[in-house]
């Protein structure tokens, strides 16, 4: 059986866990392949709130296998924390997996994200100081600690003894910082390690054997194609990879087992942080899209940066995650402006272009070819079919397919789950 897979397709914050959270009503398993807890899905189901930062959307729908695959980096305090909440809320973490390969952010790791963030001043990158770069770093340099070795009593207080040589020096010496004490970690996180154990075990082999099984298995993805390390808006961006192809590293399966990839966006552009964004709207209309879109970070609470959709960015996001549908949330909250426009190509140094510069200084001078088009200007939160949408939203979203290349699938007319138009 092909596997499902969501992604972002511009800088995070589209909506994935609504989709995510429509597409696990039909898989066996959920997985989740990348990131950390500096990632954030709110679900609104039957009217109760769920912001899950961590753990599979999935785990809201009962009886499917959750599995948090070896490419995330994990916060041991926050997933418990989560899990609580959960419990909290009456819903049950028993099908919950972690990988053993999937690597452990320690405190060393949120000190170090927040003095390297101040140390760079005005060219910061917005990063949300949770440890996620600097627990990646680890990874590629391999002094990181894995959550097999996590649990491990004697494995890591070993290894937190070592990386607490070099870390300490570099907190204190190069940055002036506080250092820690190797003691104080291994006890403190013993006892986090109590507590998840149970979930731990070899994920990879249960995706094997899922597939051979022929279950359904949705992939869950975090943050977006333009947070990217090697496709987005470099160094603002992410310390993993995202995109379709994030799949096949971050949960050990081969490509051809993919079907069908999901591409998640609004029917404008957000981003949080810094770096370019050509189609910003800095302006009375950013206010406006942000106020009636409630755009303010699940995870932070910051308010997000807005402006008019660019399908250059959905076209680009299209190629290289090989998309084979649209899901387009918020064409309720673009409809209550007078005017809509997108942008369909840019203008840079005098020259149209229909692509991405990899160059954030040639990014930065793109100026957007936009397209104008008549708003409707009417409530559509109850609309359940694309016919009954009024002319100029079926006008809107034919333009977006016909410049992006790929259908629409899917279209949010709300934040609920029920309030979604399947094409």
């Amino acid at each position: 059986m092909a596997a499902k897979v969501v992604v972002g397709t511009q800088w995070g914050d589209e909506g994935k866990g609504k989709y995510i959270d429509i597409l696990a009503h039909d898989a066996d398993y959920v997985v989740r392949f990348s990131g950390g807890n500096n990632a954030g899905h709110t679900i609104i189901n039957k009217g109760v709130k769920y912001a899950l930062h961590l753990i599979p959307s999935g785990i809201l729908h009962e009886g499917k296998k959750c599995i948090i695959g070896n490419g995330v980096v994990v916060d041991p305090a926050v997933i418990l924390k989560e899990i609580e909440g959960l419990e909290s809320k009456g819903v049950s973490v028993e099908n919950l997996y972690i990988s053993d390969r999937a690597h452990v952010i320690m405190p060393y790791h949120k000190a170090l994200d927040a003095l390297q963030e101040e140390a760079r001043g005005a060219s910061g990158i917005g990063t949300t100081k949770r440890g996620i770069g600097p627990a990646y770093s680890d990874k590629a340099e391999r002094c990181g600690i894995r959550i097999g070795d996590f649990i491990d009593q004697e494995i890591f207080a070993e290894k937190v003894r070592e990386n607490l040589k070099i870390k300490n020096a570099i907190i204190e010496k190069v940055y002036g910082g506080e250092p820690f004490n190797a003691e104080q970690i291994i006890d403190e996180y013993s006892e986090y390690a109590k507590r998840l154990t149970k979930h731990v075990t070899d994920v990879n082999a249960m995706i094997h054997d899922a597939v051979d099984e022929g279950k359904v298995i949705l992939f869950e993805g975090a943050q977006a194609m333009f947070l990217d390390m090697d496709f987005g808006t470099y160094p603002y961006v992410t310390s993993s990879n995202p995109i379709a192809g994030g799949v096949c590293t971050g949960a050990g399966v081969g490509p051809k087992m993919i079907g069908e990839v999901y591409g998640i966006m609004k029917a404008y552009t957000t981003r949080v942080g810094a770096g370019p964004f050509p189609t910003e709207q800095d302006n009375e209309i950013g206010d406006t899209i942000r106020e009636l879109g409630h755009e303010y970070g699940t995870t932070t609470g910051r308010p997000r940066r807005c402006g008019w959709l660019d399908v250059v960015m959905i076209r680009y996001a299209a190629k290289v995650n090989g998309l084979t549908g649209l899901c387009i949330n918020h064409l309720d909250t673009i409809g209550k402006l007078k005017k809509i426009k997108l942008c369909s190509s840019y203008i840079l140094d005098g020259e149209k272009i229909n692509y991405i510069p990899a160059s954030l200084k040639q990014l930065a001078k793109c100026e957007p070819v936009y397209e104008e088009f008549d708003s409707w200007e009417e409530d559509i939160s109850s609309v359940r079919s694309f016919e009954e949408l009024p002319q100029n939203a079926k006008k809107y979203i034919r333009r977006i397919e016909e410049i992006s290349g790929v259908k629409v699938s899917y279209l949010g007319v709300g934040p609920d789950r029920e309030q979604t138009i399947r094409l």
